[in-house]
């Protein structure tokens, strides 16, 4: 289950990961930890019954990458703005907030799940959901890292960042926050 809902992420940590060089890697680990943490923390109060988030809001969390991808098109490949650290890379808020905003789909398998899987079993979904995170940014880190995606990131992340962000954003709202 985590494996489907985060397949896309895969690419964004790799193009992320890209962007840090080596410099920021643990602020796009830490960012994915926040963006992930929260979307566990809808997905739970929302298995609890407080319905956090409406469905018919979830689309609208697509907004978040479109603009982000926007953003980041518009300022181009050498500009030093809020989505980026002073020492390079993406700032862990704009990883979280991507992160987040891509977490409609994981929202929506997880709520129904997590209510039904008890205490004790929704425990260890968090658990090892946590778990494999760490996972998951150890596999974009290692494609960031391979000699020609690394080469290709770094000619063309600066497109390829707002392309997958905006594309993500216009899936979220299309799709309806499935």
């Amino acid at each position: 289950m985590f494996a489907v809902t985060n397949v896309d992420d895969i690419v964004i940590l790799a193009v992320f990961f890209g962007q840090a060089a080596g410099r920021g890697a643990a602020r796009v680990v830490l960012g994915q930890y926040l963006g992930f943490a929260a979307i566990l923390a809808v997905s739970v109060v929302g298995a609890l019954g407080a319905g956090l988030l409406p469905p018919v809001v979830l689309p609208y969390l697509g907004l978040l990458p479109l603009l982000l991808g926007v953003r980041a098109a518009w300022h181009g490949r050498h500009d030093d703005d809020d989505e980026r650290s002073a020492s390079g890379g993406p700032t862990a808020l704009a990883v979280a907030a991507v992160t987040f905003a891509n977490g409609g789909d994981n929202i929506g398998v997880y709520v129904p799940v997590f209510a039904n899987a008890g205490t004790a079993g929704l425990i260890v979904f968090v658990v090892g959901f946590l778990v494999l995170v760490a996972v998951w940014c150890a596999l974009g880190r290692f494609f960031a890292t391979r000699p020609v995606v690394a080469r290709a990131l770094a000619r063309w992340g600066h497109v390829l960042l707002p392309v997958v962000l905006i594309g993500i954003g216009v899936l979220i709202l299309l799709g309806g926050g499935r």
